[in-house]
């Protein structure tokens, strides 16, 4: 996995570059979307690498489906995917040209995994907290784990704030047993 996003991130790059350019990210991010979705379909993924199809007929159809209204940049991008056996990297060019995105526009993506379901009052104390600690919008993701006891794992890109029972009570444990 780490290859392909070592491989995506040029492109994911170039691609943001070009959609910042023509302000035009928000249809991008859709058409990478589609496009990935379409090129990890079984049919069309048995065409790629397939020596009876041009790379040029790939692009058309995969443009064809996934962003025939976007400008000529979209195009010679999946051209240049598709010359270069790259356009099975789709799905992990869109999930890096969505971070770039999120990272331009000031959000980030947080997950709260929590012993219990969060209601609305505690996701919205919580997004307000967050907010001001990473000074970024915050897009909540919640997650119930009953193993955790009580409390809450935040994760926040490669911050992780574990304020779980179970963590206090393994630390316990060790500090007990040492």
């Amino acid at each position: 996995m780490t290859d392909k996003i070592t491989i995506a991130r040029p492109y994911a790059r170039a691609a943001f570059a070009a959609a910042q350019a023509h302000g035009v990210i928000p249809a991008w991010s859709d058409a990478l979307h589609t496009a990935a979705a379409v090129v990890h379909d079984p049919r069309v993924a048995s065409l790629l690498g397939n020596p009876r199809v041009t790379s040029g007929k790939l692009a058309d159809f995969v443009v064809g489906i996934g962003g025939e209204k976007l400008d000529k940049e979209w195009h010679e991008l999946v051209l240049m995917l598709t010359q270069n056996g790259r356009l099975g990297l789709l799905a992990e060019i869109a999930t890096l040209f969505d971070a770039l995105k999120d990272e331009k526009e000031g959000v980030v993506d947080v997950t709260v995994t929590a012993a219990t379901s969060l209601d609305v009052k505690q996701q919205e104390t919580l997004i307000a907290a967050l907010t001001r600690r990473l000074k970024r919008q915050v897009r909540l993701h919640t997650e119930v784990d009953a193993k955790l006891i009580g409390g809450a794992v935040i994760r926040a890109g490669d911050l992780v704030i574990d304020g779980s029972l179970r963590t206090r009570l393994e630390r316990m444990a060790y500090e007990l047993s040492a």
